[in-house]
């Protein structure tokens, strides 16, 4: 594209922007400096708020609402510049963190950002990924809407086995609702009922992969619960057990337990039904998602209690972030396995040799480009629908 291409874009995106630009967002990994994209009807008939990229790097989001600020960055592939020429934008919008002004923040985590809606609460799964329970720098592309829908497709799949706290995930028809904050966060968020959340993290193993790998080739056991000797990493188990976590601040790392830790923790009683309920979840899922070739290695599910006392599953469920996902093709026990879950990260990591301590290096665009794609891949092969963007 020619310079005068480029200014007119500038100007095009200018036009939209001026109600309200927010916070700056640093340039990508490779530091590139991007010419302006050339400006298609997606910005304007979506009414979100995008990144915008000038000659010096990474600039800032736009909202249409001067008191919601969504801070987003652009990425771009490799071959952008040639696409560009060919009136093609490839150009994504990623959501690193937002500060909705009109409903107060509970909590911000890893990944998502909760905020209070009275009797509700409304999660926000931004695109932020963690790993080695650090926050990377980079954001995934459509990272926070596959785990949003993800996670209400099972919600939905799974709720004959359990209750659950999801309301909607349809923004735009929840009462109270501000009508830009809807229309900013569609696909990406989901009201769900207030809960009181259980200080134990129920993680499912079908297979043993890894940290439960590591824990089998030193003690021949997982969580205090012996396995026959000779096995190899990867192999199925033949039943899936139940290893439970106590949950650890941002920054720390969640330490395993055993079932009698958990016990003494919620009492025999609750333990016992987390247990069972864990389990149940686990087969059903993994059954329906093997029909559709995925294995789930593993899972964590999280619980709490509503205001009846009444037992919910909560938080996000059997997502990319919350399960070791494999593909049924290919399978084979002696190793590790291709994945579909933020694995590629954590190799990525491991390669450079990251001491797993803040601040996290950034992510080669190659890495976060092929991360996303696991993703969608993921949701459309488990769902069978494709991605509501």
């Amino acid at each position: 594209m020619d310079r005068a291409g480029a200014d007119a874009s500038r100007l095009l995106w200018r036009k939209v922007s001026e109600p309200s630009i927010i916070r700056g967002i640093p340039a990508d990994a490779s530091g590139a400096a991007w010419p302006c994209p050339q400006t298609n009807d997606r910005i304007f008939s979506e009414k979100a708020a995008y990144g915008h990229p000038s000659l010096n790097g990474y600039e800032s989001g736009v909202s249409l609402d001067r008191n919601t600020e969504i801070a987003y960055e652009r990425v771009h592939q490799r071959n952008d510049v040639e696409e560009w020429g060919k009136g093609k934008n490839m150009t994504t919008d990623i959501l690193l963190t937002t500060e909705i002004q009109e409903i107060p923040l509970v909590q911000r985590g890893k990944v998502r950002d909760l905020y209070d809606l009275g009797k509700h609460l409304i999660i926000v799964a931004t695109d932020r990924i963690s790993a080695f329970d650090v926050v990377l720098p980079n954001g995934i592309p459509h990272k926070g809407r596959v785990l949003n829908q993800i996670s209400a497709h099972w919600f939905d799949t799974l709720k004959s086995l359990v209750a659950h706290h999801m309301v909607t995930i349809q923004l735009d028809k929840f009462p109270g609702l501000p009508q830009a904050v809807a229309q900013l966060l569609a696909g990406r968020a989901m009201v769900v009922k207030k809960t009181k959340p259980l200080p134990v993290e129920c993680v499912v193993r079908g297979y043993l992969s890894g940290s439960s790998w590591n824990d089998y080739e030193e003690t021949g056991s997982i969580s205090g619960i012996p396995l026959p000797p000779g096995l190899e990493e990867s192999t199925k188990l033949e039943t899936p057990i139940f290893t439970p976590a106590t949950k650890a601040e941002i920054g720390q790392h969640d330490e395993n337990i055993d079932f009698a830790a958990a016990v003494k923790i919620l009492g025999k009683s609750l333990a016992e039904e987390v247990r069972l309920v864990s389990l149940r979840l686990y087969q059903q899922a993994a059954l329906l998602a093997e029909k559709r070739g995925i294995l789930i290695a593993d899972t964590k599910f999280e619980f709490g209690r509503d205001e009846d006392g009444k037992l919910l599953l909560i938080d996000e469920a059997l997502t990319p972030d919350s399960s070791r996902f494999w593909p049924r093709e290919g399978y084979a026990p002696g190793g590790p396995q291709k994945s579909f879950d933020k694995q590629f990260v954590r190799d990525y990591l491991l390669s450079i040799h990251w001491d797993k301590k803040p601040p996290a290096p950034n992510l080669p665009e190659e890495v976060v480009r092929k991360t996303s794609e696991k993703y969608m891949e993921v949701y459309q092969l488990l769902t069978g629908k494709d991605l509501a963007l």
